[in-house]
C-alpha cells in the first residue's frame, strides 16, 4: 500500500459516494416529495418522515464528509510528498491556496447561476478549509487533533452564542463560519469552520498513511480506520441516546430507525459527524483490504467516478440545477422515477469520467485540468 503512488480504495470511497450524491440531487432537483429536513431551522417537531423518503435522503449525508476528509487526506499526501522532495515551502503554500480558492469561488459563480441563487455549499467549504491547510499543515499531528476534536465536542455551544437554531436569529456572518442561512435569494448550508474539523482529521490520516508506508508505524490504516470508526458510531449512539447536547437542537422524537437518524446537517452536530465518518471509516477499512485481496481495476467505476470527482461533481450538478431552474423540471416527478433518472445519468456518466481522466492524463501540465 504504501509503495503506490495512488490509493485505490481512496478512489472507490470517493466514487461510491459520488454515486450516493447524484440520487441526492436528483431528488432534490425533480422529486416532488423529496425530504430535506436535517436542521433545527427547518424541522417542525412531529413531521413525518416516511421511511424510503427519509432513507434516500439519509443515505447522502454520507457524501460530504468523504469528501471533505478525503480532500484533506489527498492534500496530506501529495502535500508530504512535495516537503520530502524539499520543493520550496512557499510554491507549496501558493498551489494550496490557488487550488482552494479556485474550489470555493465555483460555489458562489458558477453553482450559483445554474442555481438561480447565490449559493454556499460544499464546494466553499471545502475551499476555505482547505486555503486554511497552507497554515494548519505546519502544525504537529497531536495539536491537530486536538484543534479538531475540540470543534466536535465544543462547537454547537460556539455556535449557539451566535445562532438559536431557527430562522430568526440567523445571520450571513455566523453562516458563513459556523451556521446556517436561507432565503429565496441566498442559501449558505456549508459553513466552513466545523468542515475545517473534518478536512484537519483527513489531513492527519494522510500523515498516517505516509508514515505506515514508510514503516514508521505498524498499525495499518485499515486496522485504525476500524477502530476509530466503531468507536465513532458508539459514541454517537450514546449522543443520540442522552438526546440533549451535541445534536445542535435536532432531537430524536422517538425509538424508531428514523429518529435515530435524523441528526443535524445545517450546521453538522456532533451526532452527524460521529456518525458519517464513523460509517464512512468502516466502509474504507473495508475497501482498503479488499484493494489489497483483488489488486485494481483501472476501469472500474468506483475508480474512475473517484479520480474524476470534481468533474463529475460539476457536470452533474449544473445539469440538474439548471434543468431544473431553466428547463420548468423543478419537482416534477416521483421517487421511483428519481432512482430510474439516477440510474440513467450515471450510465452516461461513465464514459464522460473514462475519456475525462484519459484527456487529463494526456495534458499533466494543464493548471486548470489540475484543479478538476
Amino acid at each position: 500500500m504504501g509503495k503506490s503512488k495512488r490509493i485505490a480504495s481512496i478512489d472507490w470511497m470517493r466514487g461510491f459516494v459520488m454515486i450516493l450524491m447524484v440520487l441526492d440531487h436528483v431528488s432534490m432537483a425533480y422529486n416532488v416529495d423529496h425530504l430535506a429536513k436535517d436542521s433545527a431551522a427547518n424541522y417542525i417537531a412531529g413531521t413525518p418522515l416516511p421511511a424510503f423518503e427519509f432513507f434516500t435522503r439519509w443515505i447522502s449525508h454520507l457524501c460530504a464528509p468523504v469528501f471533505v476528509f478525503l480532500a484533506g487526506t489527498a492534500l496530506a499526501i501529495s502535500v508530504e510528498r512535495k516537503v520530502s522532495k524539499g520543493i520550496n515551502s512557499n510554491i507549496i503554500d501558493k498551489d494550496i491556496l490557488l487550488r482552494g480558492a479556485f474550489i470555493a469561488i465555483l460555489d458562489p459563480t458558477l453553482i450559483s447561476i445554474f442555481g438561480g441563487k447565490l449559493t454556499f455549499q460544499v464546494l466553499y467549504a471545502i475551499g476555505v478549509a482547505m486555503m486554511c491547510m497552507a497554515f494548519f499543515r505546519r502544525l504537529s499531528t497531536r495539536t491537530l487533533i486536538i484543534i479538531a476534536l475540540a470543534w466536535i465536542v465544543g462547537g454547537e455551544w460556539i455556535t449557539s452564542q451566535f445562532w438559536q437554531f431557527d430562522v430568526a436569529s440567523q445571520s450571513v456572518f455566523s453562516a458563513l463560519f459556523f451556521a446556517r442561512y436561507y432565503t429565496a435569494d441566498l442559501s449558505i448550508s456549508y459553513a466552513f469552520v466545523p468542515w475545517l474539523s473534518v478536512m484537519i482529521l483527513g489531513w492527519v490520516f494522510g500523515r498516517f498513511v505516509l508514515d505506515f508506508g514508510q514503516g514508521k508505524t505498524k498499525l495499518e490504516p485499515a486496522t485504525l480506520l476500524f477502530l476509530l470508526g466503531t468507536s465513532a458510531l458508539a459514541a454517537f449512539l450514546a449522543v443520540r441516546y442522552l438526546n440533549g447536547y451535541g445534536n445542535m437542537g435536532l432531537y430524536r422524537e422517538d425509538f424508531s430507525w428514523q429518529h435515530w437518524l435524523h441528526v443535524s446537517k445545517y450546521p453538522i452536530s456532533a451526532s452527524f459527524i460521529l456518525l458519517e465518518l464513523g460509517l464512512m471509516s468502516v466502509i474504507l477499512a473495508a475497501m482498503i483490504k479488499l484493494e489489497n485481496l483483488i489488486g485494481t481495476r483501472q476501469n472500474g467505476v468506483l475508480l474512475v467516478f473517484g479520480q474524476t470527482s470534481m468533474m463529475f461533481y460539476l457536470v452533474h450538478r449544473l445539469f440538474l440545477t439548471g434543468t431544473a431552474n431553466f428547463a420548468d423540471l423543478k419537482k416534477f416527478t416521483d421517487l421511483p422515477t428519481t432512482y430510474l433518472i439516477t440510474f440513467i445519468m450515471l450510465v452516461l456518466l461513465y464514459p464522460f469520467c473514462l475519456w475525462y481522466r484519459s484527456f487529463k492524463a494526456k495534458h499533466p501540465e494543464s493548471v486548470w485540468l489540475k484543479y478538476l
